[in-house]
């Protein structure tokens, strides 16, 4: 009886950690929150599809897109998404500081060499719609009341 207690006790700490861990690793305390978001920022959606055949090579091509735009100074954020129910059909979400900052994203090296191979791998372009953010709150700090 003590032995199925302690078990019992054990799977519940193992499944209470498990969980702890993986809210751990699903917020991201040093990044952009929705708050940070400037209402003027220029926010982009995007999507690809892989010509019949070749989703592995597109992947294979725009996977390594992520860290590099992730790592470009004025990009808000940056998120690669892949459909469940068609795989090789990727979807970009994507916020930059400004639309200036957008337009330079599409002429850096890594995203030109990505376009460069679309021909054979993608059926069709890239297509892109410009959005606005809406519903955001950025805060503002009160400088006289912080004196």
């Amino acid at each position: 009886m003590l032995r199925k207690f302690l078990s019992g006790i054990t799977m519940a700490a193992l499944g209470a950690a498990a969980f702890s861990s993986a809210s751990a690793v699903a917020r991201d305390t040093g990044g952009l929150r929705y708050a940070d978001v400037p209402i003027d920022a220029y926010a982009v959606v995007a999507q690809v599809r892989a010509k019949a055949g070749k989703e592995d090579a597109l992947r294979a091509i725009t996977l390594p897109l992520v860290e590099k735009v992730r790592a470009e100074p004025n990009n808000l954020l940056y998120f690669l998404q892949e459909s469940r129910e068609t795989p090789g059909h990727f979807i970009f979400y994507e916020i930059f500081a400004t639309q200036a900052d957008f337009e330079a994203h599409n002429q850096t090296p890594h995203v030109q060499s990505w376009f460069a191979r679309l021909p054979e791998l993608a059926d069709g372009g890239v297509t892109v719609t410009r959005m606005a953010i809406l519903g955001n709150i950025v805060r503002h700090v009160d400088t006289k009341a912080a004196d």
